[in-house]
């Protein structure tokens, strides 16, 4: 089988967690490619505009929050989204027997439970147009496991595994699926 590299110029991607950190460098390093990027977060960056980035208002968390991104971003931008980068995050550190059950509960509904919501919206999509990349941001905390984060850790074990999967899945589509997984950042 002979594999292609995307020309992602004049595309659409979509970005979660686009706000701030690695998502809004994600978005910005996008656009300067040429993608048009519906950067979906709770709130807008504060000091980034471009007429090619548009800030989608979206609680990852909550499914219909997500459905209702998706319409946005499809009634603005078009129903040809190629690219996905799940990179919406966040990270609790503390020990299992301490760690408040409603903390546990939102790394979780963030971390695992929206990149699901999210990436079910975008799938069919890609599998219309036989090509696409999903892009999950992980971490190294998704191999190896950490004291005191264990909350983080699993719900980074489960995007490892969530990739691996949906590669299978959706490999004889033409769409890939990726996962990066960084170190400690800034």
């Amino acid at each position: 089988k002979i594999f292609h590299t995307m020309n992602i110029q004049n595309k659409t991607a979509i970005v979660t967690g686009a706000s701030r950190g690695i998502g809004l460098a994600i978005a910005k390093a996008l656009v300067n490619e040429g993608v048009t990027v519906a950067g979906w977060s709770r709130t807008p960056p504060d000091t980034f505009t471009h007429d090619r980035f548009h800030h989608i208002k979206a609680d990852l968390t909550v499914e219909t929050s997500v459905n209702e991104a998706f319409e946005e971003t499809v009634n603005k931008l078009g129903d040809s989204i190629p690219i996905l980068i799940n990179n919406a995050g966040m990270g609790y550190r503390g020990v299992m027997d301490e760690m408040p059950s409603d903390k546990w509960r939102e790394l979780f509904d963030l971390n695992v439970h929206g990149l699901f919501y999210t990436t079910k919206r975008i799938i069919p999509g890609m599998k219309e147009a036989g090509e696409g990349h999903i892009i999950n941001i992980g971490s190294g905390a998704g191999t190896n496991g950490i004291a005191g984060m264990s909350a983080y850790c699993g719900t980074k074990f489960a995007v490892v595994g969530i990739t691996e999967s949906l590669h299978q899945e959706l490999r004889d589509f033409g769409v890939k699926v990726s996962c990066l997984s960084p170190g400690s950042v800034d």
